[in-house]
């Protein structure tokens, strides 16, 4: 059995050596053929020379590092699509994903799961808004998209490597890690675990704006919903202002008093531009992605591969 654990890393020169020393014995005890990749976006600090320091002393230890940031969801595919393994694991290197799940998740696959999501039952070390707006996206997309996404789960998932190759087929260029697996589909089942704060540094992940960012990824790359949903509402202003009429006509022809007046207009101006502004944002987004699939631009360009065979895995623009 080969096991691949992909590691996307962005400025964690002070998280590596202590993840390494955490996930090298429990891989050991499960099996000496594995291969840790670091996906490495261009960091400013010393993230390329510590895991070039672990390489040398360890050849399992691999590194692709991409010709300018790309993110951490194309990060993770990059390591997904260079990854051999029988069995794939997707973690990140902060220990914020216990690397002592790692031999549960083992077990849980070698039972037959293709998928096998951690869940957290509890986060700590996050502020209660982000909190909030994953529990509210989570239960939003939950609603209308065309796919169900485990809440609360991250890209922290060991994945079969059928999972795993047809992940990497679809053509999608956001890079939602959670929802293209669920898109794949396969026997999957969820450990819950109680997520631990940063080992150290700062995240580099903008917590409210990336949340906002996945959320909005999980509603309008999974479902049309939005548009239904602008296109439900127009409808029912369309009636509603119809009714209106109706019934300042019915109080004109009875010469009732009605007040009318600039507030009345302005107020009806401004809600009603605002509701054409939402309309014109939803669609926006959809064709915006759009865009982007037609552009088909590369989701990744490795600038310099460590530990891979050049017959098995030459260098590839995705």
């Amino acid at each position: 059995m080969l096991l691949s654990i992909v590691v996307p890393v962005y400025k964690e020169e002070k998280n590596i050596p202590e993840f390494l020393r955490r996930i090298r014995p429990l891989l050991s005890a499960i099996t000496e053929d594995y291969e840790l990749i670091f996906s490495l976006d261009p960091s400013p600090d010393r993230t390329e020379e510590v895991i070039l320091e672990e390489r040398a002393k360890d050849e399992r230890i691999k590194l692709l590092r991409f010709s300018r940031r790309f993110g951490q969801p194309m990060a993770t595919l990059a390591g997904l699509t260079y990854s051999t393994g029988d069995a794939v694991i997707v973690m990140d290197v902060d220990m914020q994903d216990p690397p002592e799940l790692v031999g549960q998740m083992i077990e849980k696959w070698r039972e037959g799961y293709d998928v096998v999501l951690p869940q957290r039952r509890q986060r700590t070390g996050e502020p209660w808004l982000k909190k909030l707006v994953a529990r509210t996206g989570y239960n939003v997309i939950n609603k209308i998209a065309d796919v169900k996404i485990p809440p609360n789960t991250g890209d922290f998932r060991l994945m079969s490597r059928r999972v795993v190759a047809e992940v990497v087929k679809l053509k999608e260029s956001h890079g939602f890690l959670r929802g293209m697996v669920a898109v794949v589909g396969f026997k999957q089942i969820i450990i819950p675990f109680d997520r631990p704060p940063r080992f150290a540094g700062e995240t580099n992940y903008n917590r409210f704006l990336g949340s906002l960012r996945i959320g909005f990824n999980g509603i309008f790359c999974f479902s049309t919903y939005a548009l239904t949903l602008s296109t439900q509402f127009g409808f029912f202003m369309a009636g509603l202002s119809f009714l209106i009429a109706l019934v300042y006509l019915v109080m004109k022809l009875a010469n009732f008093p009605f007040p009318l007046g600039n507030p009345t207009i302005v107020i009806l101006v401004l809600f009603m531009g605002g509701i054409q502004l939402i309309s014109v944002g939803i669609l926006g987004e959809y064709i915006g992605r759009i865009y982007e699939e037609v552009r088909a631009r590369p989701k990744f360009i490795v600038d310099r591969s460590e530990g891979f065979s050049p017959d098995v895995h030459p260098a590839r623009r995705f």
